[in-house]
């Protein structure tokens, strides 16, 4: 149920039956030769929109372009500063909380956004209802869900891809696109397989410690029906978290 394509009076009458929204959130930046600088915002999106569906949720715009800094060395790749991101989320949560929604669960596709995304959640606290804001009875609270946490994920990953999935341009980020996205798979040679591993300082330095832009992953093995899979064990680990956010303390 996608908030952009209801009428203003059918948002009212949602309202009416639930104050919840999913907010998906990711990047835009590179992922390696064969992963599509969207990943993270079309991963986010497409599992949110997922859950939407299944828990009869409505699901606002995605926010596409994160704290991504680090990637700038890579052609294509966007960033925002952090104050950027912070603003955008406050005033996209207390534009929604003007007309009555109260939850707020943001399903993210970035693991670069988990900490402006938290510092967000404190501002919108403040102007709502805290020392900055006007004393409310009711409540509002938001909640990050990373799409790739909880053990159902991480026991998923090590089995299809074990020590391959690394840690950014992921094995399983790529075919999860590639399942949602089959007309963009890329084909790329990937030397090695298996991108190295280690920490990087800034964007100058990542590029020349990992000049194809794979950390730790080997890309090459994605598929859409592995990616398929992750869809299909994410979905519902995601609407279980959603449905028992919207029922905290209902």
């Amino acid at each position: 149920m996608l908030l952009q394509h209801q009428t203003w009076q059918e948002v009212e009458t949602y309202l009416t039956r639930s104050k919840g929204i999913i907010l998906p959130i990711g990047s835009t930046e590179q992922h390696g030769p064969n992963g599509l600088i969207g990943t993270d915002a079309i991963c986010a999106e497409v599992l949110a929109r997922a859950v939407g569906e299944s828990a009869g949720a409505m699901v606002g715009p995605t926010i596409g372009v994160g704290i991504a800094v680090h990637h700038m060395g890579f052609a294509g790749s966007m960033t925002v500063k952090p104050s950027t991101l912070i603003a955008i989320i406050h005033d996209y949560v207390l534009s929604l909380a003007r007309h009555g929604f109260r939850r707020f669960l943001f399903i993210n596709g970035h693991g670069g956004n988990i900490a402006t995304v938290q510092a967000a959640f404190s501002e919108i606290y403040a102007a709502f209802e805290g020392a900055f804001g006007t004393a409310r009875n009711d409540e509002l609270r938001c909640r990050l869900a990373n799409w790739w946490d909880g053990r159902a994920m991480s026991d998923l990953a090590k089995e299809v891809f074990g020590d391959d999935e690394g840690s950014h341009a992921t094995a399983s980020e790529v075919a999860l696109t590639q399942y949602a996205l089959p007309e963009t798979i890329k084909q790329a040679t990937l030397d090695p397989a298996r991108a190295p591993s280690g920490r990087f300082h800034g964007p100058a330095d990542y590029r020349r410690r990992f000049p194809d832009g794979r950390i730790g992953s080997n890309p090459g093995l994605a598929t859409p029906e592995k990616g398929q899979r992750f869809f299909d064990t994410a979905v519902p680990e995601l609407a279980k978290t959603y449905a028992a956010f919207v029922g905290e303390n209902a």
